[in-house]
């Protein structure tokens, strides 16, 4: 950690942002553009990364599928061990750069080597091959991944006290991350690449071409996370860490056990996350079932010619039809938390989202009636992809007029954990349950079974954790507080 911090104390490793206000700079770069593109490789993962295990390297054949489920289940446990560490690392830093930025600058080589592994393991269905997958997936998701995430997820709370800028940085930090998804991953990809991610010779994939095209890709995607992690870096600013820089008692003087106690007696801070927890396993099952659902649940698309063009077409749809909701939404969601209330605008939505994503259900294999259940569900959870990180940013505000201190680490590990390990416990949920009711690429048509696993967690997971989503955030009224906070912390800093 040393080493790491006097390298970004080199003056070439400076921020670019200059101005005590957040301007367009620092917004459009710095928490648009920037973030998408680091994002965007991870995201294209969650929607396809399963299929390319299961198809092109077969891994739901290892021990009749129970690698393919295991893996990413156990693996949960190193991600979150990888989180907290990070986040311990970003509560006992203090540099210039800030307390988080350091980490992302750390994320570089780790991403590069990670992403470049994932994609180059031996493809002969040996021992050293899931060896090989089990390493590189956890390079990548409890190691690489989480340094970058957990630094990025504290750069909303960390970048000013202006509620209102702080707003608008937490809007366009989830807006990116909904475009790298939905634009990205869901659109512009299932045109453009998935017949070549998925190649096939005549009816049957051509597994070996498809693996020499992925390793090809990986290479693009470890370029474009790179590019997006440097711009995140030099055109963020920590304003908020800079205000500690010349206080007595620092982050570094606290340990990370007062850190947690702070936290876990605070009703607040279980809402928000518990809230985070299950609205994020019911859309990272979705996104990661996405792909299947588009591939064998129409049979327009089973009768096509060439089926992976046909059920990219059509999921690059969906992406688009659930997407455009959400481009509406960046400019609508903030506007709405303002007038609503925070708390009031995700639970209004939510449940918005519930009645509306019922319809899908009329139709599971109607492209029609499972596009109108996509789209009122994107509708309904506007307020939650956009206000989300503004929520925590409040509960930390609370938590640091309370405490005295900040615990921006251990929050946002926590906050890493949950939306990185969740999608290995997505993988895992899908995996498992093709795996176990017989799901094979091979054939023309999957078992009922599998379509009715299909229909559940795409269409119905989210529904589920909507509904607990509602309940949890039903009483969250943190926000009454806010005007007492900030001028408790101003007197705890002897301003």
């Amino acid at each position: 950690m040393d080493l790491l911090k006097k390298t970004v104390e080199q003056p070439i490793l400076r921020t670019r942002i200059k101005s005590d206000e957040v301007k367009i700079p620092e917004i459009a770069l710095g928490y648009f553009l920037a973030p998408f593109c680091a994002m965007l490789a991870n995201m294209i993962f969650g929607a396809y990364l399963t299929r390319y295990y299961a198809d092109v390297l077969g891994w739901t054949k290892f021990g009749a599928g129970a690698f393919a489920a295991l893996l990413p289940i156990v693996s949960v446990i190193f991600v979150v061990l990888g989180n907290l560490s990070v986040g311990k690392w970003i509560d006992n830093t203090r540099t210039t750069a800030g307390k988080a930025r350091p980490y992302l600058f750390a994320a570089i080589p780790l991403l590069t080597l990670a992403i470049i592994m994932m994609f180059t393991s031996p493809n002969n269905g040996s021992i050293l091959q899931m060896i090989w997958i089990a390493v590189s997936y956890n390079l990548y998701y409890s190691i690489a991944y989480p340094c970058y995430y957990t630094a990025h997820s504290s750069m909303v709370s960390l970048s000013t006290r202006d509620t209102d800028k702080r707003g608008l940085l937490a809007t366009m930090s989830n807006a990116s991350m909904v475009a790298a998804a939905g634009v990205g991953a869901s659109i512009v990809v299932p045109i453009l690449l998935q017949s070549y991610m998925f190649s096939y010779n005549g009816t049957s994939l051509d597994v070996a071409a498809s693996y020499a095209h992925w390793r090809v890709l990986s290479i693009g995607f470890t370029l474009v996370t790179v590019l997006g992690i440097i711009l995140e870096y030099y055109f963020t600013r920590e304003r908020i860490s800079e205000e500690t820089m010349d206080l007595q008692r620092t982050a570094e003087d606290i340990p990370m056990k007062t850190h947690v106690d702070a936290c876990t007696k605070d009703k607040y801070w279980w809402m928000v996350i518990l809230y985070v927890l299950f609205f994020m396993m019911g859309q990272l099952v979705k996104n990661t079932s996405m792909s299947f659902y588009a591939r064998w649940m129409f049979d327009s698309v089973l009768s096509a010619a060439d089926p992976e063009s046909a059920s990219g077409a059509m999921m690059s749809t969906l992406g688009l039809i659930g997407g455009l909701p959400s481009a509406v939404g960046m400019v609508i969601a903030w506007p709405l938390a303002n007038k609503l209330g925070k708390q009031r605008a995700i639970v209004i939505g939510l449940i918005f989202s519930v009645l509306g994503g019922a319809v899908a259900f009329m139709g599971v294999h109607n492209f029609k009636m499972v596009c109108a259940g996509v789209v009122l569900k994107a509708v309904g959870i506007i307020p939650s992809q956009y206000v989300m990180l503004a929520v925590i940013s409040d509960v930390l505000d609370h938590l640091e007029a309370k405490n005295g201190f900040r615990s921006d680490g251990f929050t946002m590990s926590i906050y890493g954990s949950i939306m990185v390990g969740l999608l290995g416990l997505a993988v895992g949920i899908v995996s498992g349950l093709l795996g176990l009711t017989g799901y094979d690429a091979t054939l023309v048509k999957q078992p009922v079974a599998a379509e009715n696993v299909l229909i559940f967690v795409y269409l119905g997971m989210d529904i589920l954790t909507f509904i607990v989503s509602i309940f949890l955030l039903w009483r969250m009224d943190v926000e009454k507080y806010a005007a007492e906070d900030q001028q408790k912390i101003r007197e705890n800093q002897g301003r």
